[in-house]
């Protein structure tokens, strides 16, 4: 097992991996097996361990205690003082603690539970699925060992049915440490300042630094989940759609472990259970006429239309035949860059949207059902066709949703703050092709994600920033042929030096804000001219993919004044105004949805104020502006019924 230490050590190279990366390694520790999103089927069962955790944060001065006391290898009551933590959430907010709002180390998860007895007499695979936990983790199943992962904001598993059988007939102990340090490397990055002046800070004082405008929420943050699969399973599933007039086709790639001798049968059924067509092939192609296409919100009466792909097999094994199921939603269309358009199903598509963060209160970054309906429910009432997932990669039950609705997706990994050259060498950048990875392998095949965006405002004007994006955005392009590649820059047009290599520029401004800050006269001009001279260099479609003023509910003024309701709604009309004159500006997305937390500084009050909405989901008057012009773009391009 790795040897984890100090905090000292846990912003070394050894803490992320053990050993420099190189590049050159990038491609050789490629992902080993698929990640399907669990689901019941007949042959599967689900048993989610959301809920109430035993709950401890090693408050050691170096944060080793739990690993030189092994906490993992007894019940974690038994260590010493644990409290109450509910799984998801981030645990920063829970309790009356400062000091555990702002921890930042290790902390310890642990929860018992008993598992059906059919399950370890069986000859099934179990598997402990961990939807996201912010940011390193290390998991053990009664004190063994099981599985680690490096980033905050995407999926990683492990078998344990070897472990349940050796222990049949005893509660199952599931133990998670987990780490928010930020370093150089990591994605997002950050830094730590160890603070030597005794005499002024109490010894061994440490801060953690971040590049990003938003909380380094904490924890455990999306469920955790245990299910089954035969032994010969449905491992992975690879679909790809066009459109050929009304004809929707389907190219699939079925994965199979488990048995090198198995038949495959695919059933493509519509939404009233009809099969409209089949396959008996590993891979191969369907051919559905008449299709229903998966349109976005507000292009037609019935949008987000999702088939069911049905996969079965039958492998052959020593126990004799085994069967496997796995359903997943299909959505046929199609996404195309040409000229300075975008295209979806062979129709021009306009992004009039949202970014977004998931930030509530109380709970922080962790997965809230009546939260995720509501916000879903507000952009159908804002008349909101995309968002983008500001920062970092959201749920999968978010994505969802996205899929059902009819909500278009930019699909963000968590490359946002890379400020500093050293988090443009080797070893970041054979993490950030790992993180590019893992999203691509778990959102291939949603229809809603039309494009992969590989990072936020990056330092992109440094000489090193060429390569490194170059290479990003090239392996991208490699691990998914079929959508768009981006990342949005706050950079100089002419000193962007990954620019040249996306398919779609995304620009942040914050004209009359952070830039001549209340004059509200200069907007149009510096937007005319920021729009004319990034097509002018690069001739490719522009998204204007942050713009917005911070507004305090209920502050108002008249002459507009900063941070009133009537100062954000000028700064929208102005910008709007601009949007409208540009042929080659094929987007807007609004920042912020809602309000949300960031650290504490003197330029934040309790958090980011530039939502329309707040963050309790209450509107501004931004809001109804946004509503009134979204609904008449869609109207206007002939794409509302």
């Amino acid at each position: 097992m790795r040897k984890y230490g100090s905090v000292c050590a846990l912003i070394s190279v050894q803490w992320r991996c053990g050993a420099l990366l190189l590049f050159s390694t990038a491609l050789a520790h490629a992902l080993n097996g698929g990640m399907l999103y669990p689901r019941e089927t007949p042959t599967r069962e689900l048993k989610e361990l959301n809920g109430v955790w035993s709950f401890r944060a090693d408050k050691s001065t170096q944060r080793d205690q739990g690993f030189q006391e092994q906490w993992y290898k007894r019940p974690l009551r038994e260590t010493g003082p644990i409290i109450d933590m509910p799984v998801p959430a981030s645990y920063n907010d829970i309790t009356q603690d400062i000091a555990l709002r702002d921890f930042i180390g290790w902390v310890w998860y642990e929860k018992e539970i008993w598992l059906p007895s059919r399950w370890i007499e069986a000859s099934s695979r179990v598997l402990l699925r961990v939807g996201s936990a912010h940011y390193f983790s290390v998991v053990w199943v009664n004190g063994i060992q099981v599985t680690e992962h490096e980033g905050g904001h995407l999926p990683y598993e492990a078998e344990i049915s070897s472990i349940l059988k050796s222990s049949a007939g005893s509660a199952c102990r599931i133990t998670i440490a987990v780490n928010n340090t930020l370093t150089l490397h990591t994605l997002p990055p950050g830094t730590i300042d160890f603070m030597k002046d005794t005499n002024r800070y109490p010894k061994g004082y440490f801060v953690q630094n971040i590049e990003f405008d938003f909380f380094n929420y904490a924890g455990i943050h999306r469920p955790v989940v245990l299910y089954t699969t035969p032994p010969v399973y449905i491992d992975d599933i690879t679909v790809i759609t066009d459109v050929s007039g009304n004809t929707g086709l389907i190219k699939y790639l079925v994965s199979v472990v488990g048995s090198e001798s198995y038949s495959v049968t695919v059933t493509l059924r519509d939404r009233e259970g009809q099969v409209v067509a089949q396959g008996v092939e590993v891979a191969g192609q369907l051919v559905v006429p008449n299709a229903n296409f998966w349109w976005p919100y507000l292009r037609n009466e019935d949008p987000g239309y999702l088939y069911s792909f049905e996969v079965m097999i039958m492998g052959k094994t020593e126990n004799g035949l085994m069967e496997d199921v796995y359903v997943l939603p299909v959505g046929i269309r199609t996404v195309q860059v040409l000229g300075h358009q975008f295209f979806i199903n062979g129709k021009p598509f306009y992004f009039h949207g949202v970014n977004k963060h998931e930030d509530y209160d109380v709970r922080g970054k962790g997965l809230d059902w009546p939260l995720i309906v509501k916000d879903f429910n507000l952009l159908k009432w804002l008349g909101a066709n995309s968002f983008r997932t500001s920062h970092y990669p959201y749920s999968e039950e978010i994505m969802e949703l996205c899929d059902k609705y009819g909500i278009v997706v930019i699909n963000e990994c968590p490359g946002v703050g890379i400020k500093k050259s050293e988090s443009f060498g080797n070893s970041s950048l054979a993490h950030h092709l790992a993180v590019m990875e893992e999203l691509v392998r778990r959102d291939k095949n949603r229809p809603s994600v039309v494009m992969w965006s590989v990072a936020n405002e990056p330092a992109s004007q440094l000489p090193e920033a060429g390569y490194y994006f170059k290479t990003v955005i090239e392996y991208t392009k490699h691990l998914d042929a079929t959508r768009p590649v981006t990342y949005v820059s706050n950079a100089n047009y002419q000193n962007d030096q990954g620019a040249p290599y996306v398919d779609v520029i995304c620009v942040n401004s914050y004209f009359s804000w952070y830039h001549d800050a209340g004059h509200l006269e200069v907007i149009q001009l510096q937007l005319h001219d920021q729009f004319d001279k990034w097509y002018e260099k690069y001739q490719k479609p522009i998204i204007q993919s942050e713009y917005g003023a911070d507004t305090i509910p209920g502050y108002h003024s008249d002459p507009p004044l900063m941070f009133t309701e009537e100062y954000q709604e000028i700064v929208l009309k102005n910008y709007h105004s601009v949007f409208d004159q540009k042929e080659y500006v094929i987007g807007e997305l609004i920042w912020n949805f809602a309000d949300f937390m960031t650290a504490q500084s003197v330029t934040r009050v309790v958090g980011n104020k530039k939502g329309i909405f707040t963050r309790q989901r209450q509107p501004k008057s931004s809001a109804f502006i946004l509503r009134d012009r979204y609904f008449k773009l869609a109207n206007n391009t002939g794409w509302l019924k």
